[in-house]
């Protein structure tokens, strides 16, 4: 079964039309290749697997002969295993004169993004793709979206059973295979102890100290390790926001894992046993965080916290405008002195507060409580 996802697939085209080279990036498994096939069928595309090992030989034997012959669409699947292509993709765009366009998709890695933005500065545009959103699969479908999460093996299971299963091998694969071909040489035991402390915190402030001696670690090795997951897209750090206010801020971002279905396994959570769990508020701000994230056109996000108590879970910059997002996970949210502070200290326009009830109420003028089953219509809402 195929959910179509026809935002993302009308972005990708367009972008393909504005730059030689686009990248589409994002953790194993979320439906990136799934996406190109889409876009092979309506053009005529060459593609490249390089986890198949006859195109890797293929293109490997004379790649600057292979790729010059091609015209069209080219997609290179898994760059990440030759990064010795950006070079040759350069100087191909700067002569192809847009009779050929490429589409590079690949896990993010240090070599990845380092080579891509060195060789093909100016000729490339960046694409972060995850698994299926709100606006994709239905916004009456939030609760196993939750769940389960958004990797499309992991979401479209026959059962809960086979959910969990999947999302505990991916795990495994991810830090056994994938970390290892990223040219990261860290033991898998030791990285998953880490993911783990990580889910445990999943929507507190990084304390690089307590997460260093907690491993056995020095704090740069932990920062480190932080900043791994992180580009490897599964885990997100939200950087604060620092006001100019005569406050004291919190200056530490906040640590999520992104997708809510693997924050599940990794807390062996099984089925519906979230919601007793102590972490429900947590898991339930990092999930609509995300698909927020997903909707919503800027990438101007951040968090913002003083040392007084008041806070604001997402901080996003949009046209101009100051928007803040509340998340709660209760029946009826009320307005609450945060939420007043917040609005008059960081001059919102809007502040949404999202809770997985069923309609939307004023709790003053500037304060709005949405469901979680109207969140597709964020950008709507922004824009009015």
């Amino acid at each position: 079964m195929i959910i179509p996802r026809p935002a993302l697939l009308s972005y990708i085209k367009e972008t393909l039309k504005s730059a030689p080279v686009t990248a589409l990036l994002g953790p194993r498994q979320c439906g990136k290749t799934t996406i190109s096939r889409l876009i092979a069928e309506h053009q005529n595309a060459r593609i490249f697997d390089l986890e198949d090992p006859v195109d890797l030989m293929a293109i490997k034997s004379s790649p600057m002969v292979i790729m010059e012959s091609l015209k069209g669409l080219v997609i290179i699947d898994e760059i990440q295993r030759m990064p010795e292509l950006f070079p040759i993709l350069r100087v191909l765009s700067d002569k192809s004169e847009k009779t050929v366009q490429y589409l590079i998709l690949g896990s993010a890695s240090p070599t990845l993004i380092k080579g891509a933005s060195e060789s093909l500065a100016g000729r490339i545009s960046f694409i972060d793709m995850t698994g299926f959103n709100l606006e994709e699969i239905g916004n009456e479908n939030w609760k196993k979206l939750w769940f389960r999460g958004g990797f499309p093996r992991s979401y479209l299971a026959k059962d809960e059973s086979d959910s969990f299963k999947w999302r505990n091998n991916f795990i495994r694969t991810f830090l056994e295979r994938d970390i290892p071909q990223l040219g990261i040489n860290i033991p898998s035991t030791t990285l998953r102890r880490f993911w783990t402390m990580i889910a445990h915190y999943h929507g507190q402030y990084w304390n690089s100290a307590e997460f260093a001696r907690s491993i056995g670690t020095s704090e740069p090795t932990a920062r480190r390790y932080l900043d791994i997951l992180t580009d490897a897209y599964v885990v997100r750090q939200i950087q604060p926001w620092i006001a100019n206010l005569k406050k004291r801020q919190v200056r530490s971002p906040k640590i999520y894992i992104r997708d809510s279905g693997i924050l599940n396994a990794l807390l062996f959570l099984k089925n519906d046993q979230l919601l007793s769990h102590p972490k429900l508020g947590a898991s339930w701000e990092g999930f609509i965080i995300e698909q927020l994230i997903s909707l919503i056109d800027s990438r101007d996000f951040y968090c913002w916290a003083t040392h007084s108590g008041a806070e604001l879970d997402l901080l996003m910059f949009l046209e101009g405008k100051n928007f803040g997002f509340e998340v709660k996970y209760s029946d009826a949210p009320s307005l609450s002195k945060s939420m007043r502070v917040a609005v008059e200290d960081l001059q919102l326009s809007r502040l949404f507060v999202i809770y997985p009830g069923t309609r939307s109420y004023i709790l003053s003028k500037k304060v709005i409580t949405i469901p979680v089953s109207e969140i597709s219509l964020i950008n709507e809402r922004l824009l009015n």
